[in-house]
């Protein structure tokens, strides 16, 4: 028996495929502008303090700062990835790198804090562009068996970018002639550099669809989103969980959610296609997404505090403590790449990575303040070893198992969930550390506590204003709250675990997408006839 022979189209797409150099010298551009996105959300870190006090902003300017950026980003990413199925994707991401450029600029040239807020929402939109198009334009140069042997390049970028940021931006800070406008700053010259990088090297076919965007359902996910990513932003400290206030944003943001469904269901082109979540891998990748974000970002997301005031470190040497995890995801990630795209098989690594973050997050449940720094860094490895074989993978296994005409669309979704279950998880586990620790602290200091030495639910406080003793227990009391957090984190891990089991695994195309859209294409064009 012989194999029928391709459509034309197809095999001319796959003589036209690009080669091994074309496809790194097209990453070259993507990864720089994706370092740039993801500095821009660490390199703030450390110049906040000095930020807010140069503008004279207030504490709740102080989470505005981080939040409007993520909010921005995380609503935005699905209609960017609508917007990759329909029009130039080399348009898109350079569109998304000149946004970002635009809300560097004013967030470093800003005069006063309402102006950093604009500028930070900007910046979040051209963030969530080139979050969700970097991977949609891997996808499309590169068929799934081959993606492996690059996703060591997207770890490096990732690990390098979140390690990198704060001690940028610690550095930028302390130096005289730069300051705190430059942690913005110096995110321009880097997009520049990209968009003229992209434009050189990265050639993908012009997508002409004539097709209207679904702006009612855009407008409706990305209300209903922000609704409660506010409200779990600000539930714990402007308001209780269980309030009035917390009741209407809930039912808010649902009731808006509840509108979109309707509104996508009955679109032509719908921003997230409902009959995505018909698909078993996609549907069970998405849930996965959403729990590795809850309990990956809700977890880790506070280690930097344990380290400053648990363990007593700098903020510097806070930032290379995470380096074991930063490390330990980017050889996982790695290897994992080289051996499916030379095995061709992926479920394995879903498990194992699935089981080897639920084990990272136990043993990080057994730290305390005494804990020893080599045993620390070998949980953190774990831990990272476990999340770099399942992250990205998720994604590799539904771009898969999706027709190529929705492929922005499923891969811009599981960026999406896993980006707001993180922010649910900081926000939520936020509360219960804040919470546990107001607790431990009257536990342990009584009337000292209420006067101000734990630094209450709302105030970080600084170790060195602190007598000996109630500094002891305050360190004790952060190293016991931090490992709770992991004790919670665990089981949520376990459950990401639980669905990747009842994915199906299915061969890995040996097409790239757009190669695959020109066979679908072909075919449509068959059955016509």
């Amino acid at each position: 028996m012989t194999a029928p022979a391709p459509p034309a189209g197809v095999a001319d797409a796959v003589a036209g495929r690009m080669s091994r150099r074309e496809v790194l010298q097209a990453l070259s551009g993507l990864m720089v502008g994706l370092f740039v996105s993801i500095l821009a959300s660490t390199v703030v870190a450390n110049a906040l303090p000095r930020i807010i006090a140069d503008l004279h902003g207030s504490q709740t300017v102080y989470t505005w700062i981080v939040t409007t950026e993520l909010l921005a980003m995380t609503a935005t990413v699905p209609l960017w990835g609508k917007m990759a199925d329909l029009y130039s994707r080399k348009l898109l991401i350079q569109l998304s790198l000149g946004l970002f450029v635009v809300g560097s600029l004013l967030a470093g040239l800003t005069p006063n804090v309402e102006l950093l807020i604009v500028s930070r929402i900007v910046q979040g939109v051209g963030a969530g562009g080139m979050t969700a198009l970097a991977t949609i334009v891997m996808a499309a140069m590169i068929p799934p068996r081959e993606m492996g042997r690059y996703a060591g390049i997207f770890g490096a970028v990732f690990g390098v970018g979140t390690i990198a940021g704060p001690l940028i931006g610690g550095v930028l800070v302390d130096t005289s002639w730069l300051g705190w406008r430059w942690c913005f700053l110096i995110g321009v010259p880097f997009s520049i550099l990209s968009i003229v990088l992209l434009q050189r090297t990265l050639h993908l076919p012009v997508v002409r669809r004539e097709v209207r965007i679904d702006w009612a359902g855009a407008f409706l996910i990305t209300t209903g989103v922000s609704t409660l990513l506010v409200w779990s932003s600000l539930a714990g400290h402007k308001f209780d969980w269980a309030s009035g206030w917390s009741a209407l944003m809930v039912l808010g943001g649902v009731a808006l959610l509840a509108a979109a469904v309707w509104v996508e269901s009955r679109a032509a082109e719908p921003i997230i296609p409902l009959d995505l979540f018909r698909n078993r891998t996609v549907a069970l990748t998405t849930v996965a997404s959403v729990l590795v974000g809850v309990a990956m970002f809700g977890g880790t997301v506070f280690l930097s505090q344990y380290f400053q005031i648990s363990l007593g470190k700098s903020p510097t040497v806070a930032g290379l403590m995470s380096l074991p995890m930063i490390f330990g995801l980017l050889v996982s990630s790695t290897v994992a790449g080289q051996l499916i795209t030379k095995y061709g098989r992926w479920k394995a690594y879903l498990v194992a990575g699935g089981l080897t973050m639920t084990v990272g997050m136990l043993l990080l449940g057994t730290i305390n303040a005494e804990t020893n720094m080599l045993l620390l860094s070998v949980y953190m490895a774990v831990l990272g070893i476990g999340v770099g074989m399942l992250m990205q993978n998720l994604v590799l296994a539904a771009q898969n198992d999706v027709p190529a005409h929705e492929l922005g669309a499923a891969t811009s979704m599981l960026t999406f969930f896993r980006s707001m279950g993180g922010a649910i998880g900081v926000s939520a586990l936020g509360a219960v550390l804040a919470n546990r620790i107001t607790s431990l602290m009257t536990e342990k200091l009584g009337p000292l506590a209420a006067g101000g030495a734990s630094g209450g639910t709302h105030e970080v406080p600084d170790m060195s204003l602190l007598p000996g003793p109630v500094r002891e227990i305050v360190q004790d009391v952060y190293g016991t709250a931090t490992a709770e957090l992991f004790l919670i984190g665990a089981p949520i891990a376990l459950l990401a675990l639980v669905a990747v089991l009842f994915i199906k695994e299915k061969p890995l195309h040996t097409l790239s997408g757009d190669e695959r859209l020109v066979q679908e294409e072909a075919a449509g064009l068959t059955l016509k006839h």
